[in-house]
């Protein structure tokens, strides 16, 4: 293989990675009935097992959490039988697995939810758009806004899927705080409007996640939590007047669990052109920086050499290539995905795109 960083091993807490590329965490909408994962997502991350690290698509907490049809949960004796077959797949390939820990908040539907009961957030403000719901799109409702005395409540939901996804045999698990989710409407002023100690200033508006940072490394330790930050995306309606000071802050309350890494989604879905200093947040954490968003081999070997991150991940690029790895240690053209076949469906866009087989000399 190439001598460059990216083919290089890394040290990350208990872990030596193989390799610095990262599978990023992408919604397929392949999960069974129950949201239980099934035969075919044990077979789809096993196929790109090369990778240095896989992080799975986002894992609902709780029946509460889910925003999506048919996403994983981890909430569930029989998700974690279908995560254990996920995580056994992939080790016996030799790879290393974490699993995303996701509760969507207002970005949901009472089509979605127990009962029909209203999604949650920090605050009553309802999403522009529209949610995708098992009868089709339908435009996203007012949430309800938690009350102070719930929030030790949806940091048990953390908690327990933490421990679920101990039992299912990851090897870690990340924080979703980003795109626009749950933990990220409580980040950003544009969705936090609350007047108790979860609202208000930077390190107020932070404590949600800290507390469940908190929760989830006492369950792992943090040498195997990650947690996932995007400051300039404004995916699913989200804001903020102060990125560059905010996630400042939001990084400063990290540091002080001894995480893992941190996974940060350095662009907008929307293609804004929001001007943000990486260097200066990735010099601000004390640990593993992953950088994610557009990246190929070539951006990626400039940011590992220059020290601006120390691991790289590719999203998009692992679904038609489930070699990626190989593909970009010899230079092999890449494979470009369907995008009919990204979310829903089966097989067909998930387990059947070929790899690259090298003859034998």
């Amino acid at each position: 293989m190439t001598a460059t960083p990216i083919f290089s091993a890394y040290e990350l807490g208990p872990y030596t990675l193989a390799n610095r590329i990262v599978m990023a965490p992408m919604t397929r909408n392949r999960a069974g009935a129950g949201n239980v994962p099934q035969a075919m997502n044990a077979e789809y991350y096993a196929q790109r097992a090369s990778a240095g690290l896989i992080i799975t698509e986002a894992s609902q907490v709780s029946p509460q959490g889910v925003g999506y049809p048919s996403t994983p949960g981890i909430h569930s004796p029989e998700q974690i039988k279908g995560w254990q077959r996920v995580t056994k797949a992939v080790h016996d390939q030799g790879g290393r697995i974490f699993l995303q820990l996701w509760h969507v908040g207002r970005i949901s539907h009472p089509l979605l939810q127990e009962d029909g009961a209203l999604p949650v957030a920090p605050s009553a403000i309802k999403p522009r758009g529209q949610a995708i719901t098992g009868e089709g799109m339908k435009p996203f409702v007012t949430p309800r806004a938690l009350e102070t005395k719930e929030i030790p409540g949806i940091i048990g939901q953390y908690r327990s899927a933490a421990e679920n996804a101990l039992m299912a045999g990851f090897d870690g698990v990340e924080i979703h705080a980003g795109n626009g989710y749950l933990l990220d409407q409580f980040l950003r002023d544009g969705t936090n409007f609350r007047t108790d100690k979860y609202g208000g200033s930077r390190r107020n508006r932070a404590r949600l996640l800290a507390e469940v940072t908190e929760s989830v490394t006492k369950i792992w330790g943090g040498d195997r939590v990650g947690v996932r930050l995007s400051p300039v995306n404004s995916y699913n309606d989200i804001s903020d007047t102060d990125p560059e000071a905010t996630f400042g802050a939001i990084v400063g309350e990290l540091n002080r669990f001894g995480l893992a890494y941190l996974h940060v989604y350095e662009t907008d879905m929307a293609g804004s052109e929001a001007k943000f200093n990486w260097q200066k947040l990735r010099n601000a954490f004390y640990g593993t920086y992953i950088a994610n968003g557009g990246y190929d081999a070539e951006r990626a070997h400039l940011s590992l050499t220059t020290g601006a991150a120390d691991l790289v991940s590719f999203g998009n690029p692992f679904i038609a290539n489930p070699d990626l790895v190989e593909r970009l240690a010899l230079a092999r053209a890449l494979s470009t995905a369907n995008p009919e076949t990204i979310y829903g469906g089966g097989e067909a866009g998930y387990t059947d795109y070929p790899a690259f087989h090298i003859k034998a000399a």
